[in-house]
């Protein structure tokens, strides 16, 4: 597959909006403009890798494509084919059908749907994205509606608290007011999708109650009454027609009092009545209600919701895959198929996480559909089976959650009812069978509660069954945990040893460990990517790697995007652990899927190795980088361009005293700062210069202050100098971060008259061929894996990145072409001289010179470590990893007294 940008992309696919006449060729042609491989669509073109039903008419491909051509109504032919079992089998992302005058499109992972004339095939080419390894972000349709939703139900929320002051102040009126408004947005849901009458609830508040509000509260307490009772003739006469709900979401009780309403308040609430509630997804909407009634979250309305196509990052691999590949297999079996009814019957999906029950939705909605494949299936192949039940075998009671947020439960089990419904839909669409939703009969599994607190086995008890946890666990860094979250690590560890350092989100991963030991039971989570990078791999993985467990799959580091109006700006990767297990691992970065032969803590194909902070370089060569010098004298030794050009003006002498001083940001931003710089033979001489003086006098006072510590307080004596001095050589600067979304650190050459801050790195003496390896691409991925991050910019370590960067042995000609591909890059950037680093390093901005010169690198560095071309990161890291553990190894061989701890854990693993 070739990989291409959107412009190129683009200029692909407008030649197929300008033909005379289109053909079966044309979905060939379309999958190259995406750059899809060009033997594969030679396969698929001959037939040999055409998985369709009807190859004279349809081309087929697995994971890719399912393209009709038909003579009758492509919409009406497309319903029908996107839920086939054909295309439920292989997975198809994208289902086309053409007339060859009109196309229709869906992508089944998004529900999106594209209906053109073909010819305007070249304005929508953004469709086909994922095609190119561009996954899509945002489904606009999708998301305006869920938030007006939520908007709307937030005022009139803001109203009810005001016209009731201290009825929700405690914990039990705030569970009445949330239970409130869960019923409301079940009756909202079920007057749009026949669970009841068309606009029947809205309707009826408009019709019996005062214009002034008055009496909705009593009008609303007989209704909710009337929803909790059986039998019609039990009912008021006017309530009559409402039906039987049950499933305790109607039970009045004292704690769930109605609140009183006010003119606008019932006003917003026939408001909120008249939008369309069949399109909420349940699996946003949860998310987004429970933005609603928490305090302080109002702002971020659905930030932090995880989208549709990264849940199916963690159930895909997890096992559904393996469930669509097995339908697959038993196609034409009906023993085989009516066994994988049965199993997935059974299947138990547990999120201790689980928020509004997004992630337990999805699951749900794609078990149903597969059930729905293999029921249509079933009556192809078999005249008994053309009976269906109507009942499904997925039942909501095999769906359990923990969740700290008692709303957030209560949309949850809402949430699930209503993706019953809609699954319910699409069952009577195929089989025109009916299935109801009430009186509700299923409410899941959902417990109220910290899951840090909670055994997991009381909530779903881990027996031989199979089971599968899923969710996307809450952050929260090391230093910015609550008092009451850092209580929850002596609930999980127990007696057991742990580090203050860990992710609050490891106790899932640790709790998760615990739970699928020894067990069928297998995990996938959302994280953030920084549990696999840094100091916290050694943390948190060898807890988990000493119980027999082994990472069975992961996503690597990928953006966090969703539906909502502000996307989180969070990196996560997605991490499956089950037993240790013959079955494959994979890893999938960049749309790719690799197998691996194992999978370590920082996501990579390598050996469990922790890296681990040493003092000195690993690589024999490799001259020492220290942090820059500190100045220590509370900036009295600094000055901007202005003060130093005022010193010069008035004594020219000071000339010799004043050096440009480089942190990471004047460095990368090109900021004019200079230093007083003074050696030990020229003090006399620099405190002759009055204001040079005055301020060396400053940093005297500053050091001698007896509020000071003791290690300033040591370096009064030298007052006219650096904390440390070092420098007058050429040396190399390294910032200390960068910002993720540079392809390179931008990293640099600087004289022997400037000075490095302790805000940035230095290596003295620095050979060009040094500089080559530090700015190639495998020493980023060693960067981006074993440095970890800080917020979500890059950072860099001298003593772990850089002292434990493997490079194997170099001879002479290859040092000599790295210096020649180093220096080619430093006179590319000194022919932009005119833009900062920052400018120059944008991913957006970067010429194409300078990407040149960078790609010349990236070959020459890669060779070093691969015959062969390295098609992803994760690859580059394999074969780091076994160099650093064979480098580890044979230099605790040489001098076994003086391994470094790191050493000990690669020999130890």
């Amino acid at each position: 597959m070739v990989k291409l940008n959107l412009k190129a992309v683009e200029e692909r696919v407008a030649p197929l909006g300008r033909k005379e006449t289109y053909t079966r060729d044309f979905i060939f042609d379309l999958l190259a403009a995406y750059g899809r491989a060009q033997g594969n669509i030679t396969r698929l073109r001959n037939g040999s890798l055409n998985v369709a039903e009807d190859p004279a008419t349809e081309v087929a491909q697995k994971n890719v494509v399912y393209f009709k051509e038909t003579t009758e109504d492509p919409l009406t032919v497309i319903e029908e084919l996107r839920t086939s079992p054909t295309v439920v089998r292989y997975n198809t992302r994208f289902v086309i059908v053409t007339d060859f005058a009109e196309l229709v499109a869906i992508d089944t992972k998004t529900n999106e749907t594209l209906m053109i004339p073909i010819r305007e095939i070249d304005q929508h080419f953004t469709f086909f994205l994922p095609w190119a390894g561009m996954e899509k972000a945002q489904y606009v349709a999708e998301a305006h509606a869920d938030v007006k939703a939520a908007e709307r139900m937030g005022k009139l929320f803001d109203e009810l608290l005001q016209e009731n002051p201290g009825l929700f102040d405690d914990s039990t009126g705030r569970h009445a007011l949330n239970t409130f408004f869960t019923r409301l947005l079940f009756c909202f849901f079920a007057e749009d999708t026949g669970i009841f009458t068309e606009n029947q609830f809205t309707n009826a508040v408009g019709s019996h109650t005062q214009t002034d509000g008055s009496d909705v509260a009593e009008f609303l307490t007989d209704l909710f009454t009337a929803l909790d009772t059986q039998f019609a003739s039990a009912k008021p006469a006017h309530l009559a027609a409402f039906p039987y709900v049950n499933g305790r979401l109607f039970q009045i009780t004292v704690e769930q009092t109605v609140p009183q309403f006010t003119k606008k308040a019932r006003d917003l609430l026939i408001e909120a009545g008249s939008l369309i509630w069949r399109e909420i997804n349940p699996d946003i909407f949860g998310s987004m209600f429970q933005a609603i009634v928490t305090p302080g979250k109002r702002s971020n309305l659905g930030q932090h919701y995880t989208s549709v196509p990264n849940i199916l990052k963690t159930i895909e691999p997890l096992f559904m895959d393996e469930l669509k590949e097995q339908f697959g297999n038993a196609y034409n079996s009906v023993p085989r198929l009516e066994k994988l009814l049965e199993r997935i019957g059974k299947i138990k999906i547990f999120d201790p996480a689980c928020g509004s029950g997004n992630f337990l939705v999805i699951a749900y909605k794609e078990l149903r559909r597969l059930e729905h494949a293999i029921l249509e299936r079933l009556g192809d192949l078999s005249v008994k089976h053309q009976r269906i039940s109507l009942e499904s075998r997925i039942n909501i009671e095999n769906f359990y959650g923990i969740e700290i947020d008692d709303f957030a439960v209560e949309v949850a089990i809402l949430s699930l009812w209503i993706a019953k419904h809609q699954m319910n839909a699409e069952f009577y669409e195929k089989f025109n069978l009916k299935i109801e939703l009430i009186p509700l009969k299923e409410a899941g599994q959902i417990v109220q509660g910290n899951a840090t607190r909670i055994d997991w086995n009381k909530v779903c008890p881990n027996d031989e069954g199979e089971i599968y946890l899923i969710g996307n666990p809450p952050y929260a860094g090391a230093r910015r945990q609550s008092v009451e979250q850092k209580k929850d690590y002596e609930f999980v560890f127990g007696q057991r040893v742990y580090s203050k350092n860990l992710d609050y989100i490891a106790l899932w991963f640790i709790l998760g460990a615990d739970y699928i030991e020894g067990s069928q039971a297998e995990l996938a989570f959302v994280t953030t990517n920084s549990v696999a990078q840094g100091e916290h791999v050694g943390l948190m993985f060898p807890q988990i790697f000493s119980r027999g467990i082994e990472v069975g799959f992961a996503y690597t580091s990928f953006k966090w995007e969703n539906n909502a109006k502000r996307n989180a700006g969070v990196t996560v990767a997605v991490i499956g652990l089950r037993n240790h297990s013959k079955r494959p691992k994979y890893l999938f970065s960049d749309e790719l899927q690799v197998v691996a032969a194992n999978i370590n803590g920082y996501l990579t194909d390598g050996p469990n190795t922790y890296i681990e902070r040493r003092s000195n370089a690993l690589t024999a060569d490799f001259p020492p980088m220290l942090f820059g010098n500190m100045e220590l004298a509370g900036g009295s030794l600094l000055l901007n361009a202005d003060e130093c050009d005022a010193i010069v003006r008035q004594y020219p002498e000071a000339k010799e005293f004043l050096n440009r001083i480089y942190g990471s940001k004047e460095f990368v931003n090109d900021i004019e700062r200079w230093c007083i710089w003074v050696t030990d033979d020229r003090r006399e001489a620099a405190e002759a210069i009055p204001p040079i003086a005055h301020r060396l006098a400053q940093s005297r006072v500053f050091r001698e202050d007896p509020n000071r510590d003791r290690g300033t307080r040591d370096k009064a004596s030298s007052y006219w100098r650096f904390r440390e001095q070092r420098g007058g050589t050429d040396s190399i600067i390294l910032p200390g971060h960068s910002s993720e979304n540079r392809t390179y650190i931008p990293m640099g050459y600087l004289g022997p008259d400037t000075v490095i801050s302790n805000a940035a790195f230095a290596v003295y003496d620095a050979e060009p061929w040094i500089f080559a390896l530090l700015m190639s691409k495998i020493h980023m991925a060693w960067v981006r894996a074993v440095g970890g991050q800080l917020e979500t910019r890059i950072r860099y370590s001298n003593t772990i990145v850089y002292n434990n960067f493997p490079v194997p042995p170099l001879s002479d000609a290859m040092r000599e072409n790295l210096t020649v591909a180093a220096l080619r890059v430093l006179d590319v950037r000194e022919y932009h001289c005119e833009k900062t680093l920052a400018e120059l390093y944008d991913p957006d901005l970067m010429p194409q010179d300078l990407r040149d010169a960078h790609a010349a690198v990236d070959v020459l560095v890669d060779s070093i470590y691969s015959k062969k071309s390295y098609e992803t990161d994760e690859q580059r890291l394999s074969d780091l990893f076994a160099l650093y553990e064979q480098m580890s190894a044979e230099e605790a061989a040489k001098a076994p007294g003086k391994k470094s701890r790191a050493s000990k854990k690669a020999i130890a693993k």
